[in-house]
């Protein structure tokens, strides 16, 4: 097993995939935290915040269009965030943990408890055969800062 796999907590290959446990919804705004279950973003989210990551409580869609909290590589390296679809939309995106050397620790329905899988099982599966990218958590050093767009004044 990989080093980094090992400092997950054995409560982490336990949890049972349940789709309506995403970040935001009510059920996790009432129970935090992966007991009752969670969904791939809600799991992966958690994984990174073993870590002392800080991910945003985002949906796939506006994960892969932040750039505060993250921003897009090409490489991926442990605890990346990877973003697999039918398509190459991102939203309703399959999202998973990489670990190395083409490994992903994701939750996913159709296993139902936390796997990891090569990325040539993400192919042969069509819900999952779209890479739409990689995404990484920034440390609070290099998270931007929101722009401020001021109003135009009118010269007198």
């Amino acid at each position: 097993m990989d080093p980094l796999l090992h400092q997950l907590p054995p409560v982490f290959w336990t949890v049972p995939y349940v789709g309506s446990r995403f970040p935001g919804s009510p059920e996790v705004a009432d129970r935090p935290g992966l007991a009752e279950g969670a969904n791939c973003q809600l799991f992966a989210y958690e994984v990174l915040r073993h870590f002392d990551l800080a991910p945003p409580d985002v949906r796939s869609g506006e994960l892969w269009a932040d750039t505060r909290a993250t921003a897009r590589v090409s490489v991926a390296r442990p605890l990346d965030l990877l973003l697999f679809n039918a398509t190459d939309d991102a939203y309703g995106a399959h999202v998973g943990v990489w670990v190395k050397e083409g490994r992903v620790l994701h939750l996913c329905a159709e296993i139902g408890r936390p796997v990891v899988w090569e990325m040539t099982e993400f192919a042969k599966r069509e819900r999952y055969r779209v890479l739409i990218g990689i995404k990484r958590v920034l440390d609070s050093a290099q998270r931007r800062r929101p722009v401020h767009v001021r109003q135009p004044r009118r010269l007198t």
